[in-house]
């Protein structure tokens, strides 16, 4: 597992998340006082029920008329439906401010890694990161559901239960003060073992989530080496993983279970002694007794739900750990930084940079001038992709700085970073809704008159003119599936409207080797058109009419010229052109 994976958040840090999520629903202090009122009003309207039932065996004693027992009949049944439905009020509130704190949480969270570093996320594994925004909201979901009004009804009957037993002989505060440390030392041995394990089982489905993710997106790479066996037995050990930590949370609880019984007998038997007494003193009657021990029984029922809840508990804790994990430190807004209008002027000076203890790139100098296009060719590794990902800002170097219109990159605001840089690569996303929402992502503010004028500038007009319902047609996962040479042109269509100073294109027409490589290669052409460009060339017709050609090997340039100086020059370039263009 990476060492680097996002982390878990500590108590404190839970609690203060949990508490300004609280502070943003309105009134919620006030809503919550109600709860409180209503769920004590239920507590003890079923405190009430089992000393009802006592009174009755006291009728039966004395041979009271029948009208007694219809009437207390009657009030117990009234009693019964006022503390379910208080109950239920209480339960209903708790749980509405408890599902908008969990909603604002997951919303928070989501918000948070979209505005997260790429290198950060990437480093974590994207695997931690959608199991924390999927398996773990779901299971704090749940938990909050399953628990939120078992613990509301147990806290608030045994409350109400100690208070009605206290008022009714002190001897009965006997119950809890004996049988109390067992269920104290049982939840110790319990919270000493469970929090571990179970963020150890959250971690190795976040770990078993990566491994699928991996194998599905690289399953190209996968089938062409085959290696599928290897990806199936990497995923299966993850697989068993899960089961085998799943598996000792679980003994956990096994064990409370056996502490639990030990408890109950514990209970049932000193009740049932200190009523006889008390019954033999005269001291109560045999219906106040029997209202007591009633109530002693039906306190075993919210005593159990309280201790075996605290397995829901406990995940349901390990799940919200893992998600303020990832919001307890949110990255930090870079103000504006008052750099001047945006050129164009883009530079790389002496940057190094690794990938843990191997250099990807190391010692490079580029100058990128306004208008002017850069292009970039070597062989895969070469370091090409990072040169890119280091001038976009999306990776920060470990030596050397990287400068836009003469201002460091990683010190320009949001709003001077979008005006200046734009970055596309060979994996675009289209992104599900209309395809007006999809364009308008880059200018949310654009007319229909400039969508289409970007259609048409990328050569997607034809396309768009085939569409069902044109602007409205819904493209994405859950619309029309697009071709890739049409969502790469919507990709490129996106960042005309965004109109950047300098364009990123790494290996972004990928896809002219298919159908429609000549309308990609023009769309291309258009966004790179008096524009500053950092191209990442898949194919050497596209370097050859570039301004500059870099030649990238083994993270360093190593020649640096045009196409006609490069190949004047004789060296790796002019290898490289000879054989491209012996096989074309």
């Amino acid at each position: 597992m990476s060492s680097l994976r996002f982390p878990l958040a500590t108590l404190s840090q839970v609690r203060r998340e949990v508490a300004r999520q609280i502070k943003r629903i309105p009134q919620a202090k006030w809503w919550f006082l109600v709860a409180l009122v209503l769920l004590s009003a239920g507590a003890y309207a079923s405190v009430l029920v089992p000393q009802i039932l006592g009174r009755i065996v006291d009728l039966v004693s004395r041979q009271a008329a029948m009208m007694d027992f219809v009437n207390i009949s009657v009030v117990l049944i009234v009693v019964a439906i006022i503390g379910a439905v208080l109950s239920a009020a209480g339960f209903y509130v708790v749980s509405r401010i408890s599902e908008r704190v969990i909603a604002n949480l997951r919303e928070d969270m989501v918000g948070t890694a979209l505005g997260l570093p790429t290198h950060q996320v990437e480093d974590a594994g994207s695997g931690d990161l959608v199991s924390r925004s999927t398996d773990d909201v779901a299971e704090l979901s749940a938990a909050v559901t399953e628990t939120v009004p078992i613990l509301s009804s147990s806290l608030f009957t045994i409350a109400a239960t100690t208070i009605a037993l206290f008022s009714l002989d002190w001897q009965f505060l006997l119950i809890p003060v004996i049988v109390a440390p067992v269920y104290y030392l049982a939840a110790r041995h319990y919270l000493g073992k469970a929090p571990k394990r179970y963020a150890e089982e959250r971690a190795a489905m976040a770990e078993r989530a990566r491994k699928v993710l991996e194998a599905i997106r690289g399953r190209a790479t996968v089938r062409a080496f085959s290696i599928e066996k290897t990806m199936h037995d990497a995923i299966d050990q993850a697989s068993w993983s899960v089961v085998v930590k799943g598996i000792r949370a679980r003994t956990t609880m096994i064990i409370l279970n056996v502490w639990m019984l030990c408890a109950e007998f514990l209970m049932l038997a000193i009740a049932l002694l200190i009523g006889y007494r008390l019954v033999a003193d005269s001291a109560l009657t045999i219906g106040a007794v029997t209202g007591a021990v009633l109530m002693i029984i039906r306190l075993r029922g919210p005593m159990n739900m309280f201790m075996r809840v605290l397995d829901t508990v406990q995940s349901g804790y390990a799940s919200l750990a893992r998600i303020v994990g990832v919001v307890a430190d949110p990255p930090r807004p870079v103000p504006d930084s008052g750099v001047a209008a945006p050129v164009g002027k883009a530079e790389l000076r002496g940057v190094s940079f690794s990938y843990g203890d191997n250099w990807a790139v190391r010692d490079i100098n580029i100058t990128i001038n306004p208008g002017e296009t850069v292009a970039m060719v070597g062989a895969s590794g070469a370091g090409k992709t990072t040169v890119a990902a280091l001038l976009a800002g999306l990776r920060v170097p470990d030596r050397g700085e990287v400068l836009v219109d003469d201002f460091p990159v990683s010190h320009l605001s949001d709003r001077e970073r979008i005006a200046r840089l734009a970055m596309i690569s060979q994996e675009v996303h289209v992104f599900s809704g209309t395809l007006r929402q999809d364009l308008t992502l880059a200018k949310p503010d654009a007319t229909d008159d400039e969508l289409h004028a970007a259609l048409r500038a990328v050569k997607a007009d034809q396309w768009l003119a085939n569409s069902p319902d044109g602007l409205d047609t819904v493209v994405g996962a859950r619309g029309i599936q697009v071709e890739p040479v049409i969502a790469q042109q919507l990709a490129l269509a996106r960042v005309l409207l965004l109109n950047p100073a300098i364009v990123i294109m790494d290996e972004a027409t990928a896809e002219a080797g298919s159908a429609g490589a000549s309308a990609l290669e023009e769309a291309a052409n258009v966004v790179t058109k008096n524009r500053s460009a950092l191209v990442v060339a898949h194919r050497l017709d596209q370097a050859s009419t570039a301004d500059q050609i870099l030649v990238m090997d083994k993270g360093a340039v190593v020649e640096k010229g045009t196409h006609q100086e490069l190949l004047n020059l004789g060296g790796i370039y002019h290898r490289l052109w000879t054989a491209w263009s012996s096989g074309r």
